[in-house]
């Protein structure tokens, strides 16, 4: 027998270690040499505004025009596509809410990897048919991956095996109307909000085993007994201004700061509405807060403690503003689309109006910006593709397919993933 140099036995073992890897974790792909933008991570990215970094995302699609491939997922869910190892990950469900699943796809092919029921549920709270009962966006730090659909369940999963870590379905409340929050990350907390019929609060959850760490009841006036009154499905922002840390989450009828770390009320500001959807944004040293009624949209001051209504508003708007869709901020100014086609600019540090124009569509699904461009999908299947210009609406371009989105886009490399309500999409310029 020949003998065998020391560098042909590293190279078997080395292809040994890689096929027991494979083997091992079926899931998990190398990272793309070409990848441009980080993780899509959560719900509105990395930069949890709906920010994009590369300036060649696409303009133009069809269903016959620079579609990558389209993979169609059965079942009734209105979350986000997050991409943690080059697999593009959703929360599903079935319509009558009884198998909540999550499905993984393999960002490069649309081929579908992983498709496994996470939480069999006997007797499925009513949701109205509007929403889903998958609805809240995971969230993942590109090694685990966080499950959540409402007080049905939470769940940590492995990001390359898809295998569950744990789970809790003891983390309860009355949603009424089904859930619409999405869990983020903070350090090495998963802070998850339930502002339900009955009962309203903010936990957080130690990532790594499940165990709660705090958890604050909302300490709002509500001014009502009717639970409907009480019913929020925002998802809350964490941001430092000026040295002290936050986590502001909207309700209904008000917004409440608190510690990340502890969950301690901060400041509270009075708005009214109630339904609150919007993600809020930090920019420019203020809060924009997007409610369902009552003041609309607002700016708050983040600063004080207490009850800071009437010393912390720096400035509203009424007029146009969404109630589901989160808004964008393109350098001084802010960027929206409301339920019903009214497309704005305003001035961020002002809330003065630069324009506002009447378009089509009826729309839930939040803007994403890339290169001075902004996205805008609607439930019909529509995406506009409007100029970050503030001296007036320039439509780029109008694009078209067959279904229409609840959830909103993502981005991955230089693609654009779009889930309607029977497909994921993944969309570039060939």
């Amino acid at each position: 027998m020949p003998k065998l140099s020391p560098t042909f036995l590293l190279i078997v073992l080395g292809c040994w270690l890689f096929d027991f890897h494979a083997a091992m974790y079926p899931l998990a792909q190398p990272r793309s040499a070409l990848a441009s933008e980080p993780d899509w991570n959560q719900f509105r990215g990395p930069t949890e505004d709906g920010h994009v970094s590369s300036a060649d995302l696409p303009v133009r699609w069809s269903e016959t025009e620079n579609i990558r491939w389209k993979t169609e997922i059965p079942g009734k869910a209105w979350s986000s596509p997050v991409v943690a190892n080059d697999l593009v990950w959703l929360t599903n469900a079935t319509e009558d809410g009884r198998q909540l699943s999550v499905v993984a796809i393999d960002a490069a092919s649309g081929n579908v990897r992983l498709d496994r029921i996470v939480f069999a549920i006997a007797e499925p709270m009513f949701c109205h048919p509007f929403n889903s009962y998958a609805s809240p966006t995971p969230v993942t730090d590109g090694k685990r991956l966080w499950v959540h659909y409402g007080s049905a369940g939470t769940a940590c999963l492995d990001a390359t095996s898809g295998e569950t870590i744990w789970q809790r379905q003891d983390i309860l409340c009355d949603h009424h109307r089904g859930p619409g929050s999405s869990p983020i990350l903070f350090e090495n907390l998963l802070i998850l909000t339930f502002d339900g019929f009955d009962r309203q609060y903010v936990a957080a959850l130690d990532c790594d085993t499940g165990k709660t760490i705090w958890e604050t009841d909302r300490s709002i006036n509500y001014g009502s007994d009717d639970g409907d009154f009480k019913k929020a499905y925002s998802t809350p922002k964490v941001f430092t201004h000026a040295g002290r840390l936050q986590l502001v989450s909207p309700a209904a009828v008000a917004t409440i700061s608190y510690d990340p770390r502890s969950g301690q009320e901060l400041w509270t500001v009075y708005h009214g509405g109630y339904n609150a959807a919007a993600r809020p944004l930090y920019s420019h040293g203020l809060v924009v807060i997007c409610t369902a009624g009552g003041d609309r949209l607002l700016a708050v001051r983040p600063e004080g403690t207490g009850d800071i209504t009437e010393t912390g508003v720096a400035w509203k708007f009424g007029k146009s503003a969404p109630t589901r869709p989160s808004q964008s901020v393109v350098g001084d100014h802010l960027f929206m689309v409301n339920d019903k086609g009214i497309f704005s600019c305003l001035d961020i540090e002002t809330g003065a109006a630069c324009w506002s124009e009447r378009h089509t569509g009826r729309y839930s699904a939040s803007l994403i910006e890339a290169g001075g461009r902004l996205y805008a999908c609607d439930e019909d299947g529509n995406c506009v593709v409007f100029s970050a210009n503030p001296d007036g609406f320039k439509i780029l371009a109008e694009n078209s397919l067959d279904a229409g989105c609840m959830a909103s886009p993502a981005v991955i490399e230089n693609d654009i993933l779009i889930r309607t309500t029977t497909h994921l999409y993944r969309i570039g310029e060939h």
